[in-house]
């Protein structure tokens, strides 16, 4: 039994068996296999349904100073805002109202949100869409704020660990950051009963396919309900400015052998993958994902959220043109649906 056979099969590898396979990417032949199993096994599980997250992107304002980031703390040309509760309020009102039933808070680690602010927006969201799904992506944070947030409504949380190997995350972050307290973190939101996200990107600067065996280990053991994978893509206020940024395809591969390695885990074909091809997103549901994330930030702050150069804000991936996004999952044999989109386990 060769490799690719063997995770259809049994739904794990080892680290230098995930470095093996992985390092074949770009074997058509291998890709497509991989791909059609992966579609196969989302079929059997979620059907042909695409879930939508309705995306708030509530502050760019971050406490912390990540290399490859955009809205990094040292990075004086980044233009700040930050949305008022009303605003977010507003922002889940026109998402209702064009069919999310999934709002996803995310944020830099800014400390003007405190666990009672944050918790008091969750609880009003919560209280007013009560059929709604909550998702909250705003750092890491204590084990007692992340379990007021809980209580307040909060249902899931992503939180991507960006990198498994401890070497290749300290190359990555300020030393204040450590991936030990990364891991602890999403370790606190499994045992407070959050759906957990993990996740990393795909090319980033010093990576090698021995660091994304260690991520692909590490998401098999944790077990995730939700994995967000995207290529890296530079932004020109960061050190990693003049590095290329990463590949569609290692990016679409990966995404088939996570489907396959985690079956029900949900799992989105992110903005950066539509930011490097115009289909990438398409391509992304046609290598085994089933979620899209469209923006419903106020229009005048979407390019303000810039993590990376020349990311999509307006057009057919916002939020608002949701016919549109329909069609394009259409296009693949896919129906957006207005759904929660919880997790089936």
């Amino acid at each position: 039994m060769n490799i690719a056979d063997k995770l259809v099969r049994e739904h794990r590898l080892s680290d230098t068996e995930y470095a093996e396979l992985i390092s074949n990417y770009e074997d058509k032949d291998l890709a497509k296999y991989l791909a059609d199993e992966a579609v196969r096994i989302r079929k059997e599980i979620y059907g042909d349904a695409v879930y939508a997250r309705g995306l708030i992107e509530f502050t760019n304002i971050c406490k912390n100073d990540c290399l490859y980031c955009g809205i990094r703390k040292s990075n004086p040309n980044a233009e700040r805002y930050r949305l008022t509760k009303k605003e977010i309020l507003s922002c889940c009102d026109i998402g209702y109202q064009l069919g999310y039933r999934t709002f996803v808070l995310q944020g830099g680690e800014d400390g003007y949100y405190t666990d009672e602010r944050l918790a008091d927006i969750v609880r009003t969201i919560k209280t007013r869409y009560p059929d709604c799904a909550l998702t909250l992506s705003v750092g890491e944070r204590s084990f007692e704020s992340y379990r007021l947030l809980r209580e307040a409504g909060a249902d899931r949380y992503l939180l991507r660990h960006e990198t498994a190997d401890a070497e290749h995350y300290r190359r990555l972050h300020p030393s204040e950051m450590s991936l030990e307290n990364r891991m602890q973190c999403l370790r606190d939101l499994r045992t407070l009963g959050y759906q957990a996200g993990a996740g990393f990107m795909v090319g980033s600067p010093f990576q090698t396919m021995d660091c994304l065996a260690e991520d692909l280990v590490f998401l098999q053991e944790f077990q995730p309900e939700m994995v967000g994978i995207g290529p890296f893509i530079p932004h020109h206020d960061t050190e990693f400015a003049k590095e290329p940024a990463g590949s569609v395809e290692l990016t679409l591969f990966l995404l088939s052998v996570i489907r396959i390695m985690l079956p029900h885990v949900l799992l989105p074909a992110t903005t950066a993958l539509g930011t490097l091809n115009p289909i990438g997103r398409e391509r992304g549901m046609l290598a085994g994902a089933n979620v899209v994330m469209p923006n419903l930030s106020p229009v005048e702050n979407r390019k303000q959220y810039e993590l990376y150069d020349n990311k999509i804000c307006t057009g057919e991936e916002a939020a608002e043109c949701r016919g549109c996004l329909a069609n394009r999952m259409k296009s693949v044999g896919f129906t957006l649906v207005t759904d929660r989109g919880d997790y089936r386990s």
